[in-house]
């Protein structure tokens, strides 16, 4: 028995030796699935930018600065892209400090076809190149959703300066803090978990939940507006001359490829094709349809007629507040958001909006920086087990672990705390540094007439 036990350790060692031995850990492979989903999910948020977010925006504005909201929106969209890939991917994703990540893949140095980057589950991974194209779209439509609290006022030079500050020193720390991990894997115990989670954003070191961007997009993006329509000015005549949109068509053809590409949004925010993905789906279909039949509800009562830029408007609406919950909310609890959602932001784009007096042309703060900060907050709510939510998991047990509303609460709290004073801080700097070096507004003569003509030399339409 001895000679026969030496024998095996004999076999052992060569087998070894010639790497048969399974104690070299094999590298995990990307599931086809996983990465045929994820490039459907990035496409499909490109399409709520361009078209779906230009449309929709560009159809409330008046018919002569229909083309300025176009170029804004697909020209931001551009510009953002570029600086993700040379700066903002590696200073949101890689590991630095709390706040920021470091540079380390600049120019996307060091990144191949061959590079995977961690999902939400052990031993599941994607190319890092489709991670970086899906968050690259997350980063363009952020500042894109800003200049709609300052549509038909502000020159388009000073909207690219002013995105390309914001994206730099708002968004990518903003990212670094909710979003940045070491991945499951690291989460082999307790002191493990401890290590690594040292090494997370400030917000994830915090217990923050969110999904896909309550905080890191909504609320990132609507206090910046609502700082930079105070900032511009109110537009000429707001109050007094009618500012109705000019084709609510476009807003309603844009509030549906907001939709459409809003499961890519939320859903392709899992990284995988799986259990939790279908969920997420289900969750961004109810709120959406709930926060539709409040917002239309309350517009019914409150006005007599519903209408149909209500309709829209409470379809973002639900779109927003699902946002950050989506992957911990149940079916009943995203309906519930969305009652709330739609009809709380339709209040803050009608009382809170006149009560306080300020321009925001297209309701960008009452509708996502309301939106992202109900939906953040109501997150804690929503995500409870005992309400029919899907807890938050514990990679340590590899199992949904124990749950505190209130602990959680408190956590969503810090989230919209820092996303409100952080942004707003920089928002208020960069609007201060374009104005003096060239300017906000463009002049009284321009604006009147139409930033197409003035700015583009370009009709969206021809009579």
């Amino acid at each position: 028995m001895k000679k026969f036990s030496s024998s095996l350790a004999i076999v052992a060692f060569c087998l070894g030796h010639a790497g048969l031995v399974l104690a070299e850990p094999v590298a995990p492979v990307p599931d086809k699935g996983d990465v045929a989903w994820m490039l459907v999910a990035t496409l499909l948020v490109t399409l709520m930018v361009i078209p779906g977010l230009a449309l929709f925006y560009g159809g409330m504005v008046r018919a002569k600065n229909m083309l300025s909201v176009l170029m804004q929106v697909f020209v931001t969209f551009s510009l953002m892209g570029v600086l993700w890939a040379l700066y903002g991917y590696s200073i949101a994703f890689t590991e630095g400090n709390a706040f920021f990540g470091g540079f380390d893949k600049a120019f996307l140095i060091g990144v191949t076809p061959e590079s995977m980057a961690a999902t939400f589950s052990k031993g599941v991974v994607i190319p890092e190149y489709i991670y970086i194209a899906f968050q690259l779209t997350f980063a363009c439509i952020t500042p894109a959703l800003i200049v709609g609290a300052f549509a038909e006022r502000v020159k388009f030079s000073a909207v690219l300066l002013f995105v390309a500050f914001w994206f730099t020193f708002a968004y990518l720390p903003m990212a670094h803090m909710v979003w940045f991990w070491a991945g499951p894997d690291a989460y082999t115990s307790k002191e493990a978990a401890e290590a690594a989670g040292a090494t997370a954003g400030f917000l994830f070191q915090k217990g923050a939940l969110d999904f896909a961007g309550g905080t890191v997009v909504h609320i990132n993006a609507g206090i910046a507006g609502l700082i930079g329509c105070i900032m511009a000015g109110k537009r000429i005549g707001f109050g007094k001359e009618s500012m109705a949109p000019h084709s609510v068509v476009m807003t309603m053809i844009g509030a549906s490829l907001l939709w459409v590409g809003w499961f890519g949004f939320n859903a392709g925010s899992n990284l995988e094709a799986n259990g939790t993905t279908a969920l997420v789906f289900l969750n961004t279909m109810l709120a959406t349809a709930s926060a539709t039949l409040a917002w239309v509800g309350a517009e019914w009562i409150m006005r007599g007629k519903p209408s149909m830029l209500g309709a829209a408007s409470g379809a973002v609406a639900g779109l927003v507040a699902i946002t950050p919950a989506c992957g911990w909310a149940g079916p009943m609890g995203s309906i519930v958001l969305g009652l709330v959602a739609g009809a709380a932001c339709f209040w803050s784009v009608t009382t809170l909006k006149r009560a306080l007096g300020y321009d925001d042309s297209l309701d960008v703060f009452g509708v996502h920086g309301v939106g992202g900060i109900i939906g953040a907050l109501g997150t804690a709510i929503v995500a409870s087990p005992a309400l029919g939510g899907a807890g938050v998991y514990d990679y340590v047990t590899n199992a949904v672990g124990d749950y505190d509303m209130g602990t959680q609460f408190i956590s969503q709290a810090w989230g919209v705390g820092v996303a409100l004073v952080w942004s707003g801080t920089v928002s208020l700097i960069g609007y201060k540094i374009v104005d003096v070096l060239i300017g906000l507004r463009v002049s009284e003569e321009v604006e009147r007439q139409g930033l197409d003509t003035t700015e583009h030399g370009e009709t969206a339409y021809h009579v």
